[in-house]
């Protein structure tokens, strides 16, 4: 059987910019979640910040062969969660099946935009990471 993805998945540098400007494009950070499996993907986020305690186990639901894009942006979004702009704050993913994740931030806190996009760490299943 061919595997495509992880089920979990790290990214560590979380940095909402500000929202600052009139342009077209709003600043923000987002979270791709492909689900190739032909079986829905229970996915759980949890968020580490440098100057507070985790949150944990916030749920997200991707259908089979389905992609859903999340802002991190929106706490209605993200099960609740708000993450304040310029604090840094890290990712890991753990989904049911695995999955492809993608973590992408536009920043138009200057006068040229940026955008970046980067693939997460995942993590081998066979050295034994259990996601606590």
């Amino acid at each position: 059987m061919q595997r495509y993805g992880a089920r979990i998945w790290y990214f560590p540098d979380g940095y909402l910019p500000e929202k600052t400007g009139s342009g077209p494009i709003e600043a923000h950070e987002a979270l791709m979640l492909l689900n190739v499996s032909t079986v829905a993907a229970e996915v759980l986020l949890d968020f580490y910040f440098s100057d507070r305690d985790p949150v944990k186990g916030v749920p997200v639901h991707v259908p089979a062969e389905r992609v859903k894009a999340l802002r991190l942006d929106h706490p209605d979004e993200i099960g609740g969660v708000t993450i304040p702009f310029l604090t840094q704050y890290s990712l890991r993913v753990r989904a049911s099946v695995p999955i492809v994740a993608q973590f992408g931030r536009a920043d138009t806190t200057q006068n040229n935009l940026a955008y970046y996009g980067c693939m997460g760490y995942y993590a081998d299943e066979s050295l034994g990471e259990k996601g606590n």
